[in-house]
């Protein structure tokens, strides 16, 4: 694969091919180094050097397989009658050791664990189309994506009249739309019924993604950089595997529960005159 060299001549080396198989094997089973090193007959810092290079050399193919495009309205629109959609936007724990006694309190989430907050987007096949793996696990949702080159895009207007569908952690904006905390009419409840059902994609993109990797769904015992490349590159992995079809597979591991969605008390109640203008002319 490309950017993947053998780099020792000890024992003549290990083989792209067998780094890959290596890392591979480290995505699908738990985050134990220990366990990939002694199945294939390598030491814990050589497995931990080729997870570490194979990682970042697949997060370094993001640009060709993780990309944003309009060509998912119709499918959008298919699920439920939403129009217009761009994508679906949510942020997932993917939880970590402690990165250092410095800030690693920063990283220590309100269940008492450390994570990183990750922000994503998808289309309607579940494809990323954008991730954000470096935030730490105190920082708000809204947060992470008022300061994302995605809202720098879409505050320049990029993507057209189209719009991203996000939970209320989000604030709601002309093209970030976001549900009716308190529904009055059929209309905004019609509005709410379609908007849950269209953004249940990027809930479903979660889980197929840390079902076929559940390295991102356990504990990862790695230093950050590290943590940060293999949740870039099993994302880009992921794309492959929806792109060519690949079945989902159950994972090997048992994986915990599913974060819970919360904080419908932090939606902001500016830039609402969009949503309303849809759901009076569209879902009234």
């Amino acid at each position: 694969m490309p950017f993947v060299r053998v780099t020792s001549a000890r024992n003549h080396g290990d083989s792209p091919l067998h780094q890959l198989l290596l890392t591979l094997r480290f995505y699908a089973l738990d985050t134990m180094l220990i366990s990939v090193a002694d199945f294939v007959g390598v030491s814990i810092s050589t497995a931990g050097r080729i997870v570490r290079d194979i990682s970042s050399a697949i997060a370094n193919m993001y640009d060709e397989y993780i990309i944003v495009h309009q060509q998912s309205a119709e499918k959008f629109y298919q699920i439920a009658g939403f129009p217009r959609v761009l994508a679906a936007i949510d942020c997932t724990h993917i939880r970590i050791q402690s990165p250092c006694h410095v800030v690693g309190e920063e990283f220590r989430n309100r269940k008492g664990y450390f994570s990183l907050n990750v922000q994503a987007i998808c289309d309607a096949d579940l494809k990323f189309m954008n991730v954000v793996a470096r935030w730490p696990d105190s920082a708000h949702d809204a947060t992470i994506f008022n300061n994302s080159i995605l809202r720098a895009q879409c505050d320049a207007g990029q993507f057209g009249n189209r719009w991203l569908l996000g939970d209320s952690a989000y604030p709601n904006r002309p093209y970030l739309l976001t549900p009716i905390l308190t529904p009055n009419t059929g209309g905004e409840h019609r509005y709410n019924e379609a908007h849950i059902k269209t953004r249940n994609t990027i809930e479903r993109t979660f889980g197929i993604w840390k079902r076929r990797f559940p390295v991102v769904a356990l504990t990862m015992r790695l230093s950050l950089p590290k943590v940060q490349a293999i949740i870039i590159a099993t994302a880009v992995l992921h794309n492959i595997c929806r792109s060519n079809n690949l079945e989902e597979v159950p994972a090997e591991v048992e994986l915990p529960p599913a974060d819970i969605i919360e904080d419908l008390q932090n939606m902001n109640v500016q830039d609402v005159s969009e949503r309303a203008s849809l759901i009076n002319n569209y879902f009234s």
